[in-house]
């Protein structure tokens, strides 16, 4: 009986260990700022943020990427995120080697009002697939693949993307303008460290 006891107890905890072993699943990490930007200063680390707040969800039917006309634009909270955060590396002097955005206006003007370091469009592996799920596996090897190929010495590396990527790779659901913290392992892969909340 006890035996049994005890099976029915782990078939009930099951579920709840499964959102932290299987890859996709939501992600519970602690959030602490300071421990946060201390990682952000150290090497090895890779910053992956989601733009910052833009209203709406999604995109217009007929928007095209390099018209930003046809998109989803970042809003005056949005703009406001992007330079205090800036801001806030400036002000502890966290050094950013490059940022690469994916090619929506969105993720481009965050970047552009961050005012970090020189930005690079990175579409194979941060372009969004919202509405698109079929695409999910392939941008996300594809995120992987560019995560593995930054030099081990490059610096902090800021990835400005979209939620559904980051979700994808970490298991976190981001908020607009957060930061997931990657830090590298000892294979060259990289594992989830911590969260950086929006400004």
């Amino acid at each position: 009986m006890a035996a049994a006891g005890f099976g029915r107890r782990f078939v009930l905890a099951l579920p709840l260990l499964l959102p932290v072993v299987w890859p996709g699943a939501a992600v519970a990490i602690e959030v602490d700022r300071e421990r946060v930007w201390a990682l952000l200063a150290k090497p090895g680390h890779v910053a992956l943020m989601r733009h910052a707040d833009a209203p709406g969800t999604g995109d217009p039917a007929n928007f095209r990427i390099g018209d930003c006309a046809t998109q989803r634009n970042l809003g005056e909270r949005g703009r406001d995120q992007s330079r205090r955060l800036g801001a806030e590396f400036r002000r502890r002097a966290v050094p950013v080697a490059l940022v690469l955005t994916s090619q929506w206006c969105r993720t481009r003007e965050t970047a552009e009002l961050m005012a970090l370091a020189p930005i690079e469009d990175e579409p194979t592996a941060l372009n969004s697939f919202f509405g698109r799920p079929g695409e999910r596996d392939a941008a996300t090897a594809a995120l992987r693949r560019r995560l593995a190929a930054l030099p081990a010495d490059a610096g902090l590396v800021v990835m400005v993307t979209h939620q559904v990527n980051i979700t994808a790779l970490t298991g976190v659901f981001p908020a607009s303008g957060e930061m997931v913290v990657l830090k590298r392992d000892d294979q060259g892969g990289f594992v989830t460290v911590g969260r950086l909340p929006p400004p």
